[in-house]
């Protein structure tokens, strides 16, 4: 990261549903990295001891803003309560596992960071370092990234990438409402109907087996099929992205939390 990446606050959406493995490594490594990071959690009604870590990670001030969830809701809900108390430039999604590599967010930054990009998804398929795992996942995915491309008329490599980064207030005017892992293929449509300027990044990715807690199946790839048609073809339909003049002149606007969001990250919600 250059010195234009200087002064970017960048908001980690953390959602986690039982993942008492590896939350607090997931947590250690989103600090490591070089940026001026915010680290916000929602916890899906975790019920094997997650819920407890992760309030000792609050305390120690490791994590900056952590929601309780009443009722487990799915990856998308979470995603959403945690963007409405990101105040970061820019937002991120991290999946709790060991899947992707924080240490690449300076690399998926860069081209928001230069004033080229509004968004940036970071693909699995564009040559790094990858755990060799499942044949049809991998085709499974490139049917529903092919099926995503030919509605929004992008060409990405990677619709279901869990890493997809958005400057903020892009991210806060898109009308989303998935529930579960629809959320990949509603955040793709959604930037897309935003015309928004969509970069592809290569980032490394360590897949987990299901024996080590991956939760996505094939009844998730089945639905996101028609999760693919709603989002493109039925309203809402994301309002077209004005972007502020510092963001035309390669800087994101700086977006100043207010006094109630900035008493957020002092207590649990």
């Amino acid at each position: 990261m250059d010195e234009r990446g200087a002064g970017i606050r960048l908001s980690v959406l953390i959602p986690v549903f039982n993942e008492v493995a590896t939350i607090a490594r997931v947590v250690s490594r989103v600090r490591s990295v070089p940026l001026d990071v915010e680290i916000v959690c929602v916890d899906d009604c975790s019920t094997d001891g997650t819920r407890d870590v992760l309030r000792e990670l609050h305390a120690s001030g490791a994590i900056d803003v952590l929601v309780l969830q009443e009722h487990n809701g799915g990856k998308g809900t979470a995603v959403r309560a945690a963007l409405a108390h990101a105040t970061g430039d820019v937002a991120v999604i991290q999946d709790a596992d060991l899947e992707y590599d924080p240490h690449d967010l300076p690399r998926l930054l860069q081209p928001i960071a230069d004033g080229r990009a509004d968004a940036v998804f970071g693909s699995r398929f564009l040559g790094e370092t990858h755990r060799v795992l499942y044949f049809w996942h991998r085709v499974g995915n490139g049917l529903l990234t092919l099926a995503s491309n030919m509605l929004t008329d992008l060409n990405l490599t990677d619709m279901e990438t869990c890493y997809k980064m958005v400057r903020t207030d892009l991210l806060k005017s898109l009308p989303l409402r998935s529930r579960r892992f629809g959320i990949e293929p509603e955040l793709t449509a959604r930037v897309a109907q935003a015309r928004a300027r969509i970069y592809e990044v290569p980032v490394s990715y360590s897949g987990r087996t299901y024996e080590e807690g991956k939760k996505i199946n094939w009844k998730d790839g089945v639905a996101a099929f028609w999760h693919i048609l709603r989002f493109n073809l039925l309203p809402p339909r994301a309002p077209v992205y004005r972007r502020p003049v510092e963001a035309r002149a390669g800087y994101p606007a700086p977006q100043a939390p207010s006094l109630a969001a900035r008493s957020v990250g002092q207590g649990v919600s």
